[in-house]
């Protein structure tokens, strides 16, 4: 459903299924159709699976999207969506995310929907996601461990810090894999959101309920406010006896773990010994998460933490083409008038090493493109 919206709402389909081609699986068929929903008129994205498929690891499904000829950020986004997934599924059968077998959700399909999803917001340009409290369903569903409560425990465990509406719907509404694409990509919507809709779409379900249509609605557009706001947490933590290689690798898991920036500051600590003070922003449902990783990569003993407001610049992400090939970049400012322009560093190294050119080659025709792309 939310990859029928993203197409209803102008993504493009026949990109989608390039994207999609270029994965390592077979036995598959993409379509889509339009259905109507108590009047509206909804897309329906649907996957039809000719093949029996295998049961797949997380190491597998990992492999095989990184082989794929996706953008980088998608690759990665998927890749995410799967190990938050895997960490669910972990918790609940007391193993590790790498042990989980992929069972319902390692089938074709799912790998379909989730890597779809990624290529959808990032085909779309779409910077912030916020949802709006869920459905939670009644009742019991099938699986292959047997019969499972609705909802069933890895959407439980993944939709910690959302908003719920419990015993809301007639069966189940929000699936595993669905909890794993707004988990990872999504966050709950304040009660109200200065917001400019510019485009709607409708994704269908298959099931038809009595007391609902069964659609998913996206909504497209930018804030309303002159500048964009957001409610942080800053982790903090001074050290002076690690060796400074370890900072960059302590940099990528950050990052990978959903950290919005880190940073490495020379200070002097007591004593007059020379040290750093590794500095953290992220959201605060992941607090918790980003402080195991610094306790186990660095040297520090300690923690600090604060909340922290941020105003910052309307931004979108682009695609821009290029003789070097699809570049995407990032556009910030107000209206009509952009104040930075800046191609996506993973992206133009990429085309530098493959076309042989300097890498400010690549950058510089990206920016250019860009300003020639209307808002």
């Amino acid at each position: 459903m939310i990859v029928g919206a993203m197409l209803d709402a102008g993504a493009d389909f026949v990109a989608l299924q390039d994207a999609i081609g270029s994965l390592q699986i077979g036995g598959y068929k993409l379509s889509t159709r339009r259905k109507n929903v108590s009047g509206i008129e909804a897309l329906k994205f649907e996957v039809e699976v000719l093949e029996l498929q295998p049961e797949r690891h997380l190491h597998e499904i990992r492999a095989m999207i990184q082989g794929a000829k996706i953008m980088p950020k998608v690759a990665s986004d998927a890749i995410r969506t799967f190990e938050v997934l895997a960490e669910a599924e972990a918790k609940v059968h007391r193993t590790t995310p790498d042990q989980v077998h992929f069972h319902e959700v390692g089938a074709v399909d799912s790998i379909i929907d989730i890597v779809s999803a990624a290529w959808g917001f990032d085909h779309l340009g779409i910077s912030d996601v916020h949802v709006s409290a869920l459905p939670m369903g009644t009742g019991f569903a099938k699986s292959r461990h047997g019969i499972i409560p609705v909802p069933a425990p890895a959407t439980v465990e993944l939709l910690a810090g959302f908003q719920l509406r419990l015993n809301d719907g007639p069966s189940e509404m929000v699936t595993p894999t669905g909890a794993a694409v707004l988990k990872a990509f999504a966050r709950p919507a304040a009660e109200v959101i200065p917001f400019e809709v510019e485009q709607i779409g409708y994704g269908a379900g298959t099931k038809d309920f009595a007391d609902r249509p069964n659609v998913l609605r996206l909504m497209l557009g930018r804030k309303g406010h002159r500048f964009d706001a957001d409610e942080l947490v800053e982790i903090a933590a001074n050290i002076d006896d690690l060796n400074p290689q370890v900072y960059d690798h302590v940099s990528e898991r950050l990052f990978a773990a959903g950290a919005r920036d880190v940073t490495i500051t020379a200070t002097i600590m007591k004593k007059g010994r020379p040290g750093v003070i590794l500095s953290v922003l992220a959201e605060p449902a992941i607090r918790e998460r980003l402080a195991a990783i610094i306790f186990a990569e660095t040297s520090t003993i300690g923690l600090r933490f604060h909340p922290v407001s941020r105003l910052k610049l309307p931004r979108q992400t682009i695609s821009v083409e290029t003789r070097f090939g699809t570049i995407r970049v990032k556009v910030s400012g107000i209206g009509s008038h952009p104040l930075t322009i800046a191609p996506e560093y993973d992206d133009c190294h990429h085309a530098a090493l493959t076309h042989s050119v300097p890498l400010k080659v690549v950058m510089e025709e990206a920016r250019s493109a860009a300003t020639q792309v209307k808002p």
